[in-house]
């Protein structure tokens, strides 16, 4: 098995490219260890939270993104480790999610909530995966047209995600949605 890393624009954060499905469902985003072994957790993500310098783990549809401690070992220190883990896991067929790893929304949204909901899916969520995160709605008010949005994975604390946000996200949303007059982000 071959595992290829990439980097993000986060220099916290690596990507790596297992070359098979790992959450395919439902993105995960695991910040602790305790969240990585519930219920609702992943084998994959606790065994990583078991290595010194993991603050957290991102699973995609077909990569796993991992944040390192900003005080902990660099990345020349840490990534071998990952690897093999990651190797570990993946070889011995153990699923990666446990549990029900997805919760349903069953919240009826207005047809603008749909649009942008659509446009985020279509056109940036994919854009935002290549670098190892995701994006996510939180919500919308649709007196000022103020839409809020949730970074997650290499995204998260990343040093241009605001700039992702400012120049690509709002600029897009506004030319596809005119209702929306700015994106922020939340945490």
């Amino acid at each position: 098995m071959f595992i290829q890393t990439e980097v993000t624009p986060n220099p916290d954060v690596l990507k790596f490219l297992p070359g098979r499905e790992v959450s395919p469902q439902a993105v995960r985003d695991y910040r602790t260890i305790d969240e990585a072994a519930g219920a609702a957790g992943s084998p994959l993500a606790e065994a990583l939270f078991e290595l010194e310098g993991v603050e957290a783990v991102f699973l995609g549809a077909d990569y796993v993104s991992v944040t390192r401690k900003p005080d902990g070992p660099d990345w020349s220190a840490i990534k071998a480790p990952v690897l093999s883990t990651m190797m570990d896991h993946f070889v011995s067929g153990r699923p990666t999610l446990r549990g029900d790893a997805v919760a349903e929304d069953t919240a009826q949204d207005s047809e603008i909530v749909t649009e942008i909901k659509g446009l985020l899916d279509s056109r940036i969520r994919p854009a935002v995966a290549q670098d190892g995160g995701d994006i996510l709605f939180d919500s919308f008010d649709e007196a000022t047209g103020v839409l809020s949005l949730r970074m997650r994975g290499a995204c998260a604390g990343c040093p241009s995600s605001s700039a992702t946000l400012k120049a690509g996200v709002e600029q897009m949303m506004r030319h596809y949605i005119p209702e929306v007059t700015s994106v922020e982000q939340t945490i």
